[in-house]
């Protein structure tokens, strides 16, 4: 099953009369399942295409299919009702929100959907225990380690159960350890629930891990491979 395939899609940005094309005809597809890491240099277009197909931006050519939902030309609140449906983010910098605790965080994308408490609790219990983080979970953030921190993003990015999840730089405001333990879990659930996960990164940590290596550089793909 593909969750997302791209054609001949383009991004300029223009600032006044300069214009800068951060992707340059992307083609490719991604399946329910994958283990993707989008790597290359600082402005090589990795961000860019994540946000993309996460449907944060739009291209300013070609077509964005998300499962099979064509995404390219849809306003940005219809854009919204499909991220909401299919797509988890998990950001650098963990965006929790610093008055709720840990339960509380992961819980909000179910709250703003209507789901009934009694199934949200059930469902914020399962990912709490599947990242670790059962015994933290009235913790607000603030009081949890960056490691812990990102495993509650990771958690709330499942909540929803999407078809996919989107990391940008996942492990790049923690050590080592705290890195290997985040892909581990992120690797465990993968496996686990099915769900596709696609990064973009720098982190020797995070692409070891991948079954597929996309690169680019200059916004083109110059290499997709399979590990």
């Amino acid at each position: 099953m593909i969750v997302a395939k791209l054609t001949n899609v383009t991004r300029t940005f223009k600032n006044g009369t300069i214009e800068t094309k951060a992707l340059r005809g992307i083609d490719f597809q991604f399946e329910k399942g994958e283990f993707t890491a989008l790597v290359g240099p600082s402005g090589s277009g990795k961000t860019t295409l994540l946000q993309l197909i996460g449907c944060l931006d739009q291209p300013t050519s070609g077509s964005i299919v998300i499962n099979d939902v064509e995404v390219s030309g849809l306003s940005r609140n219809k854009r919204a009702e499909v991220r909401r449906g299919t797509i988890g983010y998990v950001f650098q910098f963990f965006a929790l929100i610093p008055t709720l605790n840990a339960y509380e965080n992961i819980e909000m994308p179910l709250l703003m959907t209507g789901v009934k408490a009694v199934n949200r609790k059930k469902r914020v219990n399962e990912l709490l225990e599947a990242v670790g983080l059962g015994h933290r979970a009235k913790n607000r953030p603030d009081q949890l380690s960056g490691g812990e921190q990102q495993r509650v993003a990771i958690a709330r990015a499942l909540i929803t159960s999407p078809s996919m999840v989107l990391a940008d730089e996942p492990t790049a405001n923690l050590d080592s350890n705290n890195g290997e333990q985040i892909m581990n879990i992120i690797a465990e659930l993968n496996k686990n629930t099915g769900t596709t996960f696609i990064f973009a990164t720098h982190d020797p940590r995070v692409i070891k891990y991948a079954r597929r290596i996309v690169t680019l550089q200059d916004g083109i793909i110059i290499s997709d491979i399979n590990q």
